[in-house]
């Protein structure tokens, strides 16, 4: 069997097809915005009928996916959903699941494990906490990071490259984003406290406690969010919840080594 030959650390071949597959994977990544073949064979300086076909077969797959309106492209979850089989991320939800749901069950409120992606937060665990009614969000849920308390928590527990990454990611999926100075003090203001407890930037009567699970390095992995139901018989003590939710959330991350 002949080595193959190494050049300027390249290999001295290509896949012309799948580098057309995943510089439409990258272009859509990046655009914040759906996009239409003849702007994806633009961008590309490609023929409209090479980006034609690589684009049927990906929609086949399931890896990108036409908007409401069906003109433009986007991608689908499934490029996620498959970093999420990775041994990390598996490691993650299965460690953290357990302790979640019996802190959810302990205060009597929905929580949810919420990780950062490409510029929003996504739920990949919840947990009911039991109670008659509660307000949970379904699995896969995604929102902006700067419009979420969760995001603003996984945002201020970065290294400054990585937040400010995070930041332009955001920005380019929001309609009306917030200034990025203002921001950037919002971001160390919840580093300063630790956490963050607010009422609901959507619905009345719930209030976001929200704590971050650091790793070793002082990096948010991810957050539990939970989404607190005041009632006229009973409102919640939302300094213990937080109380016990960083516990819970400790736990996490000395389960996953940090």
């Amino acid at each position: 069997m002949k080595r193959m030959q190494m050049t300027d650390d390249k290999l001295n071949y290509s896949a012309p097809a799948l580098e057309k597959g995943l510089d439409i994977l990258e272009l859509l990544a990046n655009a914040g915005q759906p996009m239409g073949t003849r702007q994806i064979a633009e961008e590309l300086g490609r023929s409209k009928n090479e980006i034609f076909r690589m684009v049927h077969v990906l929609l086949a797959r399931g890896y990108i996916q036409r908007d409401e309106g069906g003109e433009g492209l986007m991608l689908s979850n499934k490029l996620f959903g498959l970093g999420m089989q990775t041994a990390r991320a598996r490691d993650l939800v299965s460690t953290a699941a357990p302790i979640v749901e019996r802190f959810a069950e302990e205060v009597h409120q929905a929580a949810h494990l919420v990780v950062a992606h490409r510029g929003e937060t996504v739920i990949i665990a919840a947990a009911s906490g039991g109670a008659d009614m509660n307000f949970s969000l379904k699995l896969g849920y995604r929102r902006p990071l700067a419009d979420a308390h969760s995001g603003l928590v996984l945002m201020a527990f970065q290294p400054k490259p990585v937040r400010d990454r995070m930041i332009a990611e955001c920005l380019m999926l929001m309609r009306e984003p917030p200034d990025p100075t203002t921001l950037a003090a919002e971001l160390d203001a919840v580093r300063e406290r630790g956490a963050i407890i607010h009422e609901s930037r959507d619905i009345i009567g719930v209030t976001d406690v929200v704590c971050p699970i650091i790793a070793g390095d002082g990096r948010a992995v991810a957050c539990v969010t939970v989404a607190a139901v005041s009632r006229r018989s009973a409102a919640p003590n939302f300094e213990a919840m937080l109380a016990r939710l960083k516990l819970a959330c400790a736990e996490i991350a000395h389960e996953l080594g940090g």
